[in-house]
């Protein structure tokens, strides 16, 4: 059985991210999404906020599940029993941390191999951040994320404008 994990942070969860979700649920017999909890970060949204949002989209994919973790992802791999770990890769950029973080991961659980799978060209240029960028400055952002994500975005940004 190949049990697999997704980890990154979604905030929030993109067409990118989903793009890599669905392809590497068709690779894997289970996919577990990994919403990291960085405390080190200053998220737009709570780590149960993102879990939700990612269960709600996900909902369609019968072999994913959506988990929150701390800490590193070579242990998250073992407490899950994965034998695979997920990487999307948008742009060359992206690859030598990646294989680094790979090989990181593959000394602290040598059971885990590290798998990349290239963004689909129509989300190569997406990322989190700059989905937060075009809603703080009011932008459009239904072209990157879910529907169901527009309204708590923009709710979101509102607020924090306003805490500012």
């Amino acid at each position: 059985m190949i049990r697999a994990i997704y980890a990154g942070s979604f905030d929030p969860v993109t067409f990118g991210h989903l793009d890599i979700i669905r392809r590497s649920s068709n690779v894997a017999d289970e996919l577990i999404v990994g919403v990291l909890n960085n405390r080190a970060k200053c998220p737009l949204f709570s780590v149960e906020e993102r879990v939700k949002m990612l269960e709600d989209v996900t909902r369609e994919l019968s072999n994913v599940k959506i988990q929150s973790f701390t800490g590193l992802l070579a242990e998250f791999a073992r407490t899950c029993g994965a034998n695979l770990i997920v990487r999307g890769l948008r742009a060359i950029s992206d690859f030598d941390y990646e294989l680094q973080m790979a090989q990181t991961n593959r000394k602290l659980n040598p059971q885990i191999d590290t798998m990349f799978l290239t963004t689909s060209l129509e989300y190569a240029y997406l990322s989190s951040t700059t989905v937060k960028e075009v809603a703080e400055f009011g932008g459009d952002i239904s072209a990157f994320v879910p529907a169901l994500i527009i309204e708590p975005m923009q709710r979101r940004v509102r607020e924090r404008a306003a805490n500012k």
